[in-house]
């Protein structure tokens, strides 16, 4: 059974950075494209970036510039680094990984909070 287990969240000041970690329990990551989302309060989740298993990434227009996504296929992780954080960054963050069908694995999430 695959899982995703999120790690790094927390409280950081406006321009700040975070680090987020998302653990698979099988090699998955250099298998399948993995995401990133996120959801504010009172708001649809919404992809944050996408890293494909041959390595190319996108990203949501909102974190361009900002944000990277990438992974280690030896560690079985993917990270997601936040630089320049703003108060609109605060969300709950989650790792998603779509296995075809075999469905959809969303990791429980971790909470990032931008705030002053």
């Amino acid at each position: 059974q695959v899982q995703l287990v999120e790690s790094g969240g927390g409280l950081v000041q406006p321009g700040g950075s975070l680090r987020l970690s998302c653990a698979t329990s099988r090699s998955i990551s250099s298998t399948y494209a993995m995401d990133w989302y996120r959801q504010a309060p009172g708001k649809q989740r919404e992809s944050v970036a996408r890293i494909t298993n041959g390595g190319s990434t996108n990203y949501a227009d909102s974190v361009k510039g900002r944000f990277t996504i990438a992974r280690d296929n030896a560690k079985n992780t993917v990270y997601l680094q936040m630089n320049s954080l703003k108060p609109e960054d605060t969300a709950a963050y989650y790792c998603h990984v779509d296995l075809g069908a075999r469905g959809h694995v969303w990791g429980q999430g971790t909470q990032v909070t931008v705030s002053s």
